[in-house]
């Protein structure tokens, strides 16, 4: 949903104003609109300091002083002035000065009246009374411009309406997005949970989480093995050695989690397994005949992300990643990315997921010589087969300069969030500097010694984001083959029919379908919503008829109308399903 972005600018400035006017001894800081966090591409968020704690009950309070200032019309007027009134005006203003120090030439300010001025460049917005409907929506800490190293100030965001119907499709959307949005789902579901006692963002799969990353993982298998993926495990740590050899120490040591010596060695969890497949790929002499050489690993990695980022499952600490690595000659290239972009397209089709927000071509940026390797030549021929690979595949892609990898472009399928977030769900890059450090060789058909390119790549990406993601998009609604208990059986009266129940149970776990028997004293009326709302796929409602016939009643999740179907045959349905992933 997008709404007037300088609407929605005015008004938070009309916001730091108001505050002004409310509380003593405000410092306000700066304004920023398009805050990802918000329902729509551009709400308002304003940060500022205040000895009062500002909380959400006193948004009533505020909100009545915004319109306040709204029927007050005051004059809008843009104007730009010269650093040293700048500097002038805002002398008292210790986050005002500080922009005005990082800015160059005349500065744009707007001014309410003669009351109120701030920083803010010519918008359309002239009278405040455009101003028709106004949402806070959050409040929150920030650290002042972003950096952990400043000061943490309060920061309140919001959003502003043009009318009545803006607003009204605003508020439908919020609630669209809080019934997508994969934590709430989880609270009806089990799924997942966290523990501060075991520490940050390190996930706990509960039984019917664990169940779906079982079939997934599965899946996932069958499907590289297929595609001549070979399986390897590697260790958990690695080197310091290791990853100075594979550049990540200096690039990606932020990321890391702290480092700690056994036997006076520096070791560290690991982040990724690239460095450890190259360690496979040179255990001996490779030839031309062996490429290229596919390994896959389902693997446990550490990433550090700051408190304030993780997101559910969307962003922790530890992960499952199933890591591919594909090392081929260069002629290989369009064949081996081609082929992987088809394999998570099937896999992403499979699973669920049925729309993507871009497809974006991950670039380096040439001027930045810290974060990316220096090697123009390396750069431009990698980027150019990344691109001729898209435009073979005919796919619609954006080039995003400064996104790639430090050692290579990428291939990046992106997915917006029901916060807003924009997230890398899957990945194809392209490597031709890890073959150089890590001195990859294979031996061409004239026995000359060559040296190949690396490809990493991604199937569903992280375990934990892809479960995010599938619960957003599907609402918790899984298809027979992943949903985590796929038959409950309801007995009509526990005393009379509970034997039946527990016999049909246990055919179906001899058959590895997951089935549940619920055997509360709930009234049947109750257990049959409570299976609706856990969203199981078939249930199966047991009384006299169907003990004296042999045969069992099922419903599927999402229609009205009862199949009867004798026991067997309604195995041999499920197995047939579950067998085509449907």
């Amino acid at each position: 949903m997008k709404l007037n972005k300088d609407l929605n600018k005015i008004c938070g400035i009309l916001l730091a104003k108001t505050l002004k006017d409310l509380y003593e001894d405000v410092a306000l800081g700066d304004i920023e609109v398009g805050d990802a966090n918000l329902a729509n591409e551009y709400g308002f968020s304003y940060s500022f300091n205040c000895k009062e704690r500002i909380n959400k009950e006193l948004f009533p309070k505020i909100i009545k002083q915004m319109k306040k200032n709204i029927d007050r019309a005051y004059k809008i007027s843009y104007e730009k002035i010269s650093n040293g009134q700048a500097l002038d005006i805002f002398k008292d203003d210790q986050f005002k000065l500080e922009l005005i120090n990082d800015r160059k030439g005349k500065i744009d300010v707007v001014k309410f009246g003669e009351d109120f001025v701030d920083l803010c460049e010519q918008l359309s917005i002239n009278k405040l009374s455009s101003i028709k409907k106004i949402e806070l929506v959050n409040v929150a800490g920030v650290y002042w411009r972003h950096n952990a190293n400043n000061v943490q100030l309060q920061s309140i965001s919001g959003v502003a309406f043009e009318n009545d119907e803006q607003l009204t499709a605003y508020q439908q959307e919020i609630k669209d997005r809080q019934e997508r949005d994969h934590r709430n789902i989880n609270n009806k579901m089990e799924l997942f949970a966290f523990d501060l006692m075991a520490g940050q963002g390190l996930p706990f799969w509960l039984p019917n989480g664990a169940a779906i990353k079982y079939e997934i993982d599965n899946y996932i298998h069958r499907l590289l093995q297929m595609n001549e993926y070979m399986y390897v495990e590697t260790p958990l740590l690695g080197t310091k050695q290791l990853y100075e050899t594979s550049g990540h120490w200096f690039h990606y040591r932020e990321n890391m989690f702290p480092s700690f010596n056994i036997d006076e060695i520096t070791q560290v969890l690991r982040p990724m397994t690239c460095p450890h497949h190259l360690l496979v790929y040179k255990m001996k002499p490779r030839s031309y005949r062996e490429l290229p050489f596919r390994v896959y690993e389902n693997a446990i990695l550490h990433r550090y992300e700051s408190s304030g980022s993780l997101t559910g499952l969307e962003r922790v600490r530890q992960m499952r990643l199933i890591d591919c690595h594909i090392v081929c000659t260069h002629d290989q290239i369009k064949e081996v990315v081609s082929k992987h972009y088809a394999i998570i397209k099937q896999a992403a089709e499979t699973l669920g997921i049925t729309s993507y927000y871009s497809i974006d071509l991950s670039l380096h940026d040439k001027n930045d010589k810290k974060k990316f390797f220096d090697n123009e030549q390396l750069w431009e021929a990698a980027e150019n087969n990344l691109r001729k690979v898209l435009k073979g595949m005919d796919i619609k892609y954006n080039e995003c300069v400064g996104e790639a990898a430090f050692y290579g472009p990428k291939i990046d399928i992106q997915i917006k969030t029901a916060l807003g977030h924009i997230i890398t769900a899957f990945t194809v890059q392209l490597d031709f500097l890890l073959p150089q450090k890590f001195d990859l060789q294979y031996k061409d058909q004239s026995g000359s010694i060559k040296q190949p390119v690396l490809v990493h790549a991604s199937v569903i990406g992280t375990l934990e984001r892809f479960m995010s993601i599938l619960l957003e998009q599907n609402k918790g609604v899984f298809p027979l083959w992943l949903a985590p208990v796929q038959v409950e059986i309801i007995p009509v009266d526990n005393k009379k029919h509970l034997h039946g129940c527990q016999k049909i149970h246990q055919s179906l776990l001899n058959n590895l379908i997951r089935s549940k028997l619920i055997d509360s004293d709930d009234r049947l009326s109750k257990k049959i919503r409570d299976a609706q709302v856990r969203k199981v796929p078939f249930q199966l409602v047991v009384g006299d008829k169907e003990i004296e016939s042999n045969e069992i009643s099922y419903r599927e999740y999402g229609k009205q109308d009862s199949v009867n179907l004798s026991l067997d045959n309604f195995v041999k349905l499920l197995k047939e399903r579950i067998n085509e992933h449907k």
